[in-house]
Protein backbone atom coordinates (compact mmCIF):
# COMPACT_ATOMS: atom_id res chain seq x y z
CA UNK A 1 0.00 0.00 0.00
CA UNK A 2 1.31 3.09 -1.25
CA UNK A 3 0.42 5.37 2.10
CA UNK A 4 2.03 2.62 3.90
CA UNK A 5 5.26 3.21 2.60
CA UNK A 6 4.63 7.15 2.85
CA UNK A 7 4.13 6.18 6.80
CA UNK A 8 7.49 4.39 7.27
CA UNK A 9 9.27 7.16 5.82
CA UNK A 10 7.64 9.83 7.63
CA UNK A 11 7.80 8.10 10.75
CA UNK A 12 11.46 7.53 10.40
CA UNK A 13 12.44 10.78 9.40
CA UNK A 14 10.21 12.22 12.46
CA UNK A 15 12.20 9.88 14.77
CA UNK A 16 15.61 11.02 13.40
CA UNK A 17 13.80 14.28 14.25
CA UNK A 18 12.72 13.64 17.65
CA UNK A 19 16.68 12.26 18.48
CA UNK A 20 17.64 15.89 17.54
CA UNK A 21 14.88 17.58 19.81
CA UNK A 22 15.29 15.09 22.83
CA UNK A 23 19.61 16.44 22.27
CA UNK A 24 18.58 20.04 22.41
CA UNK A 25 16.19 19.00 26.08
CA UNK A 26 18.94 17.53 27.82
CA UNK A 27 21.22 20.42 27.03
CA UNK A 28 18.70 22.42 28.73
CA UNK A 29 18.88 19.76 31.54
CA UNK A 30 15.03 18.70 30.35
CA UNK A 31 16.10 15.13 31.11
CA UNK A 32 12.61 13.52 32.32
CA UNK A 33 11.19 15.64 29.24
CA UNK A 34 13.94 14.61 26.72
CA UNK A 35 13.47 10.68 28.12
CA UNK A 36 9.26 10.55 27.65
CA UNK A 37 9.70 12.35 24.23
CA UNK A 38 12.62 10.26 23.03
CA UNK A 39 10.61 7.06 23.95
CA UNK A 40 7.41 8.15 22.70
CA UNK A 41 8.80 9.66 19.58
CA UNK A 42 10.97 6.64 18.82
CA UNK A 43 8.26 4.28 18.93
CA UNK A 44 6.14 5.16 16.29
CA UNK A 45 8.68 4.24 13.68
CA UNK A 46 9.28 0.84 15.32
CA UNK A 47 5.41 0.23 15.36
CA UNK A 48 4.95 0.72 11.96
CA UNK A 49 8.16 -1.21 11.11
CA UNK A 50 6.70 -4.02 13.03
CA UNK A 51 3.26 -3.86 11.07
CA UNK A 52 4.94 -4.22 8.01
CA UNK A 53 5.49 -7.96 8.94
CA UNK A 54 2.60 -8.39 10.40
CA UNK A 55 0.74 -11.79 10.69
CA UNK A 56 -2.51 -10.86 10.07
CA UNK A 57 -4.39 -8.14 9.46
CA UNK A 58 -5.69 -7.60 13.29
CA UNK A 59 -2.05 -7.73 13.85
CA UNK A 60 -1.22 -4.89 11.60
CA UNK A 61 -4.40 -3.02 12.75
CA UNK A 62 -2.91 -3.52 16.39
CA UNK A 63 0.50 -2.31 15.38
CA UNK A 64 -0.94 0.80 13.53
CA UNK A 65 -2.86 1.59 16.40
CA UNK A 66 -0.10 1.25 18.84
CA UNK A 67 1.62 3.80 16.53
CA UNK A 68 -1.32 6.37 16.55
CA UNK A 69 -1.46 6.03 20.42
CA UNK A 70 2.40 6.90 20.69
CA UNK A 71 1.95 9.40 18.17
CA UNK A 72 -0.37 11.48 20.07
CA UNK A 73 1.34 11.03 23.12
CA UNK A 74 4.27 12.21 21.73
CA UNK A 75 2.47 15.44 20.25
CA UNK A 76 1.55 16.18 23.71
CA UNK A 77 5.34 15.96 25.06
CA UNK A 78 6.07 18.24 21.91
CA UNK A 79 3.11 20.96 22.91
CA UNK A 80 4.42 20.63 27.04
CA UNK A 81 7.74 21.87 25.13
CA UNK A 82 6.22 24.72 22.86
CA UNK A 83 4.66 26.06 25.69
CA UNK A 84 6.37 25.54 28.60
CA UNK A 85 8.97 27.71 26.90
CA UNK A 86 11.58 24.88 27.17
CA UNK A 87 12.43 25.37 23.49
CA UNK A 88 11.86 27.87 21.12
CA UNK A 89 9.32 27.84 18.52
CA UNK A 90 11.57 27.60 15.86
CA UNK A 91 12.77 24.31 17.13
CA UNK A 92 8.79 23.14 18.31
CA UNK A 93 6.71 23.80 15.02
CA UNK A 94 8.07 21.98 12.18
CA UNK A 95 8.16 18.78 14.04
CA UNK A 96 4.29 19.80 15.27
CA UNK A 97 3.43 20.07 11.70
CA UNK A 98 5.26 16.85 11.22
CA UNK A 99 3.83 14.90 14.01
CA UNK A 100 0.38 16.50 13.05
CA UNK A 101 0.72 14.90 9.65
CA UNK A 102 1.84 11.12 10.97
CA UNK A 103 -1.32 11.29 13.00
CA UNK A 104 -3.61 11.90 10.15
CA UNK A 105 -1.54 9.53 8.16
CA UNK A 106 -2.33 6.89 11.33
CA UNK A 107 -5.40 7.25 12.05
CA UNK A 108 -6.50 6.95 7.92
CA UNK A 109 -4.87 3.70 8.06
CA UNK A 110 -6.10 2.38 11.55
CA UNK A 111 -9.55 3.11 10.10
CA UNK A 112 -9.43 1.75 6.29
CA UNK A 113 -7.48 -1.33 8.10
CA UNK A 114 -11.10 -2.18 10.20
Amino acid sequence: MKEDNLIVDESYAFALEVMRISKLMRERMEYDLASQFWRAGTSIGANVEEAQAAQSRADFRSKMSIASKEARETHYWLRLTKDGNILPPTETLPALEQIERIIRILTSIVKSSA
